[in-house]
C-alpha cells in the first residue's frame, strides 16, 4: 500500500486548498466603507423609499440590555441581527441607533450613563446558523447620534463588554472569534485608551475565545473570564473542548490563571461547553456562579419499562432474537418512532424473517443528523458556585437540569444573581428559572406573555423582583420576580428567511421567521397600537417552529403550503384552517432523507396543483401535496458525517417558460439541471466555485436557457459575493456582481417585467442592476443596513417586497424603475405616471387648535440624467394653474406636490367647471381651505415636468 500513499497525500492536500477561506477583516472592512459607499452614491435608485410593514407582535432576537439603574425606564436592548434600540419611557416605544454602520449585528452593548458613552461589541454573542459576524468594536460619545470604528475587525463575535467603573478609557472585552474557521485575534482584549488600542492579555487557543467576562463589584482589578472551546462547520459542530476554561486575574485584567483546574471541582477537558458567569458580593466576600453546558454524556438509565426495546439492543440483535419478541414489544418501538401506520408489526417480521431487512434497519430508518443533533445524552446545563473567589467550585443541585439546554447549549449559556441575594439565582436557555436557595433547586418563572428561548436579563439590585428579560421575542418586564410579565413588542425586528405575495386586494404578504413560526398580513398594514383595544392585529400566525418557506395558490388566496425547520410542511386553508401534514417520507430499508434547515418548496406557476420539495432528493406532487414521488436520485455530494443535517437540497426553481425545466442546488456546492421533469439529471457546476451553499437558483421568464444563481460562503467565514448568469441552461457560467461588496448573498432574482433588471439581497443590503449584473446599485433609503434573505416583486402592484432577517419586511415603489431602460437612462428627463391620491374635502380642513391640519400630499415620479432644478407646471387644458421647482438628484426621484393651485386661478377654474356642470349640480364656488391655500378640485389635469430644456409630460387625475 505505501506506492499509493503520495497520491492520497496530494488528494488531500488538494481537497484542502480547494476549501473556501475565511475573507482577512482588512478587505472585507475596506469592501464595506468603499465598495457599498460607491454603490450608494452612484444609485440611480435611491430615491425609491421604503416603508416598514411589520409584523412586530412577536418582536425577534435579544442578546443583551444595558439598563440605567438610577432610571430603568432608560434602557437598551441589542438585537442580534436588527441593531441597537432605546427606550425612555419603559419600553413603550423604541427608537433605532445603530442602523447605517457597516454592520447591524450585535453581541453586547455596554453605557457609561454618566458619560453618555455608549460600547457596542458587534456579531452575535450565540453560534446559531444566522449569526451573524460583526466588524468589531464601536463607541458613540453622543448617546447614539454617531459612531466610532474601534477595530477588532478579526473578531467576529464580541460576548461581553467590561467598563472600568471610575476609568471611562479603561474597558475590557470578551471576544469570542469567528464562528466557521480558527483564528488567533480572540480572548479577552483591554483598552486603557478609550479602544484606540488594544492589547489581547488572554489567550487559550484559535479555536476556543472568551464566552463570557465579569468584574468584581468591589475591586476593577479583579475579574473573571470564561472562555469556550468551538468549532462550527456546516454540517456539524463540535461544542466543547479542552481549550474551555474559566480564568481569574487581580491586575486589572493584565495576566490571567487558570481557575479550572482538575482539582477545582469544575468540569474540565474535551466535554467542557460554553460557560456564563455572574459575580456578587455577600459578607465582605465574592460569590461566584458558573453556568457549563456539559457535553460529557450521562450514564445509561434503565428504562422506566423493563422490556422495552431500545435503538441499542436493536443494532446488535439477531433476526432469531428480534422474532422472539414480543409484539406489544415491536408496536411500542414502531410507533414511539412515528413509523408509517402501514408498516405493521406483521410486515416488518415478514421481512426480517425472509431477509428483507435487518433488526439494525429499525434503527437506520430512524436516524438521521437531527437525531445526533436533538437526542444526544448530554449532561447538559450545570450550575456551579464558588465561595472562595474561584478556587473551589460545587455543583448547586443533584439532579439534571433536564428541558433547559437539551443538546444546544451554544445558543444559551448565561447565568445571573440578584445583587441583594446571593442565593437567588437567574438560569436561562429554552425555558427561564428561578432558584431562591443558591441553585438548589429551580422553577420555572415563563409565562404565557414569554417567549422561549432566553438571552439576556437584567436584575434590579434596588427593587427586588424587578427584571428585564431579552429573548427570541423581544423584551419582558416583571416587578414581582417573574410571575407576571408585559411584552415590549414595538420594534419591527422579525427575522425572516422567506417571503411570498398572494393576489388578493390589498395583498397579503407571507413568510417564515427564525423560532416565530410563519406570518401572513396585509401590505397596507401601518404600525400602530390601536390594535391593543381592538384585540385584532391585522397579522395572523399560521404556523408554528422557526418558520421556513411559504407557497400560496394564487387561484383562492388561501391554500398557503408552509413549514417549520428541517422539511416539515403542512397544507393550510386560511378559511377555513383545515390543515394537512405533506412531507414525504422515506421507505422502510432505506436511509432517512436529508432535509435542509430550510427545506426548499416550489408551487409550478404551469399548474398549481403541481408542488416540489426538496430533501437530498427532489419530490414532486400532482395533487397540491396528497401523495409525492421521487424524481431524481441524490443530488448532493453524499452527505458527511456530523450532527447538523448536511448534503441537502438547498434550493429548487423551474422554469417559468417551460414546464418539467427545473434548477437543484444543494448545501454542499451542487447544481443540476433536468430538462425533461426529473426523468434525467445533469451536473452544471462547471465552472463555478467548489463547495459554496447554493443560496438560491432563478431560471429567467424571457429566455429559456437563462438562469442565476447565487452562491453563500457564510459557512467557511468567506464573505465574497459569488453571483453567477448562464444563458445555456448551465453549460457555462458568467461572474456578475463584480461590483458588489464583501458581503455574503443571500437571494437573487430577475424582475418580471424588465429583463435587465436584477434584485440581490446580501448579508447588509438590497443591491439592483439595470444592466443584467454588468453593475450593481445600492438601495437604502429607508432600508436599514439588515441582512436581506428574500425579495418578491408583486406582478399587479409592481411593488418590491423585502423579507430580511432582523428588521422584519419592507416595501417600495418597483414599477417606475422597471422602465428604467436604455432610452429612459439616456433622456434629459423622464416623468412617469404618478399615484394620485383620492380627492377629499379635508384637505386643509382644521378640525380644533389642538388637531393636525388634514394634509394633502402626493409624489411625481421623475428620472433626470444630472442633478439640478426641475420645474414642475400643473395645467387645465392650457391654463396654468400652479408653477413651482423642486432640486432632483441624478436618477429617480420622487418629488412632492401638496396638490395646491394659485388662489387667483380660482375664477378661471369656476368657470370651467360650472361651463361643464349638468343641471342637476350645484355650481361650484372655489374657495381657499382652512388652511389659507387653494386646493385642486377633483378632474384631470396636464403636469409638465422640465430641466435643461427638456420636458416630460404626464396625466394627473383625481377623482
Amino acid at each position: 500500500m505505501k506506492p499509493f500513499l503520495p497520491i492520497l497525500l496530494l488528494c488531500v492536500s488538494i481537497a484542502l486548498q480547494a476549501q473556501p477561506s475565511a475573507t482577512p477583516a482588512a478587505q472585507r472592512m475596506q469592501s464595506m466603507l468603499q465598495q457599498r459607499k460607491a454603490l450608494e452614491s452612484n444609485s440611480l435608485v435611491n430615491g425609491v423609499e421604503f416603508r416598514n410593514i411589520g409584523p412586530t407582535v412577536h418582536s425577534g432576537r435579544i442578546v443583551d440590555v444595558d439598563v440605567r439603574e438610577d432610571d430603568p425606564s432608560h434602557f437598551y436592548a441589542a438585537f442580534a441581527s436588527g441593531g441597537l434600540w432605546k427606550t425612555t419611557n419603559n419600553g413603550i416605544s423604541f427608537e433605532p441607533l445603530f442602523d447605517k454602520e457597516a454592520v447591524m449585528t450585535i453581541g453586547d452593548v455596554a453605557v457609561n450613563w454618566k458619560n453618555n458613552i455608549i460600547w457596542l461589541g458587534t456579531g452575535e454573542n450565540n453560534s446559531s446558523r444566522s449569526s451573524y459576524a460583526g466588524a468589531g468594536m464601536y463607541k458613540s460619545t453622543d448617546g447614539g447620534k454617531t459612531w466610532q470604528h474601534l477595530g477588532l475587525e478579526e473578531s467576529h463575535h464580541i460576548s461581553r463588554i467590561i467598563l472600568h467603573p471610575t476609568d471611562p478609557n479603561t474597558a475590557w472585552v470578551a471576544v469570542l472569534g469567528h464562528l466557521y474557521s480558527p483564528n488567533k485575534e480572540r480572548g479577552v482584549y483591554k483598552t486603557i485608551d478609550g479602544g484606540k488600542t488594544w492589547k489581547l492579555t488572554l489567550f487559550a487557543n484559535e479555536n476556543a475565545g472568551a464566552a463570557d467576562l465579569v468584574i468584581d463589584p468591589q475591586n476593577p482589578n479583579i475579574l473573571y473570564a470564561a472562555t469556550w472551546h468551538r468549532e462550527r462547520r456546516a454540517w456539524n459542530f463540535v461544542e466543547a473542548g479542552t481549550g474551555t476554561g474559566l480564568y481569574k486575574s487581580t491586575d486589572g485584567g493584565n495576566k490571567w490563571t487558570l481557575l479550572s483546574t482538575p482539582t477545582a471541582g469544575f468540569p474540565t477537558g474535551e466535554g467542557a461547553g460554553r460557560i456564563g458567569l455572574a459575580i456578587v458580593r455577600s459578607g465582605g466576600k465574592a460569590v461566584l456562579y458558573a453556568a457549563i453546558d456539559n457535553y460529557n454524556r450521562r450514564a445509561p438509565e434503565t428504562p422506566d419499562v423493563p422490556d422495552m426495546l431500545t435503538n441499542a439492543q436493536l443494532r446488535t440483535m439477531s433476526k432469531e432474537q428480534f422474532l422472539a419478541l414480543k409484539k406489544y414489544q415491536i408496536k411500542e418501538y414502531l410507533t414511539g418512532n412515528r413509523f408509517p401506520a402501514d408498516l405493521t408489526v406483521e410486515k416488518v417480521s415478514e421481512m426480517i424473517k425472509s431477509d428483507k431487512a435487518k433488526p439494525a434497519s429499525l434503527v437506520e430508518f430512524t436516524e438521521d443528523a437531527n437525531s445526533l443533533l436533538f437526542e444526544s445524552e448530554v449532561i447538559g446545563l450545570e450550575i456551579y458556585r464558588s465561595d472562595d473567589e474561584g478556587k473551589s467550585w460545587k455543583r448547586t443541585h443533584k439532579d439534571y437540569l433536564d428541558q433547559v439546554y437539551s443538546s444546544y447549549g451554544y445558543y444559551f449559556g448565561q447565568v445571573r444573581v440578584a445583587p441583594n441575594d446571593p442565593n437567588k439565582v437567574y438560569v436561562y436557555g429554552v425555558p427561564v428559572l428561578r432558584s431562591n436557595d443558591g441553585g438548589k433547586t429551580f422553577r420555572s418563572i415563563d409565562d404565557d406573555n414569554v417567549h422561549s428561548d432566553h438571552h439576556a436579563l437584567w436584575v434590579n439590585g434596588k427593587r427586588p423582583g424587578h427584571l428585564i428579560l431579552g429573548n427570541d421575542g423581544g423584551i419582558n418586564i416583571s416587578y414581582d420576580d417573574g410571575e407576571n410579565w408585559v411584552h415590549c413588542n414595538t420594534p419591527a425586528v422579525g427575522q425572516f428567511y422567506y417571503i411570498n405575495v398572494d393576489m388578493a386586494t390589498p395583498y397579503n404578504v407571507y413568510g417564515g421567521l427564525q423560532d416565530n413560526g410563519v406570518w401572513m398580513g396585509p401590505s397596507t398594514y401601518q404600525a400602530g397600537s390601536g390594535w391593543y383595544s381592538s384585540g385584532q392585529y391585522p397579522y395572523k400566525r399560521i404556523g408554528g417552529g422557526d418558520g421556513m418557506q411559504v407557497m400560496v395558490d394564487t387561484r383562492d388566496n388561501a391554500t398557503v403550503y408552509s413549514g417549520s425547520q428541517f422539511g416539515n410542511y403542512t397544507r393550510l386553508n386560511t378559511r377555513t384552517g383545515e390543515r394537512k401534514f405533506i412531507t414525504p417520507r422515506h421507505k422502510f430499508g432505506e436511509r432517512p432523507l436529508r432535509w435542509n434547515w430550510q427545506a426548499p418548496i416550489h408551487l409550478s406557476v404551469h399548474n398549481q396543483d403541481i408542488l416540489y420539495m426538496a430533501s437530498n432528493k427532489l419530490h414532486r406532487s400532482f395533487n397540491k401535496g396528497d401523495n409525492f414521488e421521487v424524481i431524481s436520485g441524490d443530488l448532493t455530494q453524499g452527505g458527511k458525517k456530523g450532527d447538523v443535517p448536511f448534503g441537502t437540497l438547498s434550493c429548487i426553481h423551474e422554469s417559468p417558460l417551460k414546464f418539467g425545466l427545473l434548477y437543484t442546488g444543494s448545501d454542499d456546492g451542487l447544481i443540476h439541471v433536468s430538462r425533461d421533469g426529473g426523468v434525467s439529471w445533469k451536473l452544471i457546476t462547471n465552472g463555478l466555485p467548489k463547495d459554496l451553499w447554493v443560496a438560491r437558483i432563478q431560471a429567467s421568464s424571457f429566455v429559456e436557457g437563462r438562469v442565476y444563481v447565487a452562491l453563500n460562503g457564510y459557512r467557511y467565514d468567506d464573505f465574497t459575493p459569488y453571483l453567477y448568469m448562464s444563458d445555456n441552461y448551465g453549460e457555462t457560467w458568467t461572474a456578475i456582481g463584480k461590483d458588489l461588496p464583501m458581503e455574503p448573498l443571500n437571494v437573487v432574482k430577475e424582475d418580471p417585467v424588465n429583463p435587465d433588471l436584477l434584485y440581490v439581497g446580501s448579508d447588509h443590503g438590497l443591491y439592483i442592476s439595470l444592466d443584467r449584473g454588468k453593475s450593481f446599485q445600492l438601495m437604502n433609503n429607508g432600508l436599514p443596513a439588515t441582512p436581506i434573505h428574500d425579495v418578491v416583486i408583486h406582478p399587479r402592484e409592481r411593488e418590491i417586497v423585502v423579507g430580511t432577517h432582523g428588521r422584519s419586511l419592507y416595501i417600495g415603489e418597483a414599477k417606475e424603475m422597471q422602465q428604467l431602460k436604455a432610452d429612459v437612462l439616456a433622456s434629459t428627463i423622464k416623468a412617469f405616471e404618478p399615484d394620485a391620491p383620492r380627492w377629499s374635502p379635508r384637505w386643509g380642513a382644521v378640525f380644533a387648535v389642538w388637531a393636525d391640519t388634514g394634509k394633502a400630499e402626493m409624489k411625481f415620479p421623475v428620472y433626470v440624467n444630472a442633478a439640478g432644478k426641475v420645474k414642475i407646471s400643473i395645467k387645465s387644458d392650457d391654463v396654468v394653474l400652479k408653477t413651482f421647482d423642486a432640486d432632483a438628484k441624478k436618477g429617480l426621484n420622487y418629488l412632492s406636490y401638496n396638490l395646491t393651485m394659485d388662489a387667483d386661478k380660482a375664477s378661471v377654474m369656476d368657470q370651467k367647471l360650472n361651463k361643464a356642470r349638468k343641471d342637476d349640480e350645484r355650481p361650484t364656488t372655489l374657495k381657499a381651505a382652512k388652511d389659507g391655500k387653494m386646493y385642486l378640485p377633483r378632474g384631470d389635469y396636464k403636469v409638465v415636468l422640465s430641466k435643461d430644456g427638456k420636458e416630460s409630460e404626464v396625466k394627473l387625475s383625481l377623482k
